[in-house]
């Protein structure tokens, strides 16, 4: 065989190769993605996740639910439903945690028992004052809304995230203890404490924690 042809037939096998590598890296990379059902629990790193989050507000919320000071309130305002408003829940664990979807879930569950009335938060409030005062330029008198009909709360929710972490050797367990209290916002008494506890043993032999 000349000396030509070996050098084609080398360029040509490194070709192959070189495709073959490119098929087989280039699907290897491929993100697999599945769609999972919204209530199926998945845990990946064994931090806190949506059903942490999903599970400790349903609880706590049902806990804060059936305790007496919903029919105390009413007693003492002549059946008047009380009115609740979600403050600071702080997150005081060992990792990051999205307060903001904790707080949602809280707020979803306290809105959809129909047991007590819902205020916007301080933010969200802002929004629709500048919407009413919008509305007091722009909108007609039979559908603009006036100021100073807001509904102040009677209480007030707040509460955080704490954690406890204890790892040797790949093993690690986390303690989350999420702490929330309503408060009476004319008297400051606490009318509710709840706790709920979360305790997981997470292995991982080739993480160093």
């Amino acid at each position: 065989m000349s000396k030509i042809k070996r050098s084609q037939r080398v360029v040509c096998m490194s070709v192959v190769c070189l495709s073959v590598l490119f098929v087989l890296f280039g699907c290897s990379s491929a993100p697999r993605v599945e769609r999972q059902d919204i209530d199926t629990t998945i845990d990946l790193s064994g931090h806190w996740n949506d059903t942490d989050s999903q599970m400790v507000s349903k609880a706590m919320i049902e806990d804060c639910l059936r305790r007496p000071w919903i029919e105390d309130f009413k007693e003492n305002h002549q059946g008047e439903t009380p009115t609740v408003i979600v403050g600071q829940v702080v997150n005081r664990s060992h990792e990051h945690i999205n307060m903001q979807t904790f707080v949602k879930d809280l707020e979803r569950n306290l809105i959809n028992s129909g047991r007590v009335r819902f205020v916007a938060a301080a933010g969200e409030r802002e929004q629709v004052r500048e919407e009413r005062l919008d509305m007091a330029t722009h909108a007609s008198d039979e559908t603009m809304k006036t100021a100073g009909k807001e509904i102040g709360a009677d209480f007030m929710l707040i509460g955080s995230i704490n954690t406890i972490r204890d790892a040797v050797d790949g093993k690690a367990v986390m303690y989350y203890q999420t702490n929330l209290e309503l408060v009476d916002l004319e008297n400051n008494l606490k009318v509710w404490i709840g706790e709920q506890k979360i305790k997981k043993l997470i292995e991982q032999p080739k993480f160093r924690w």
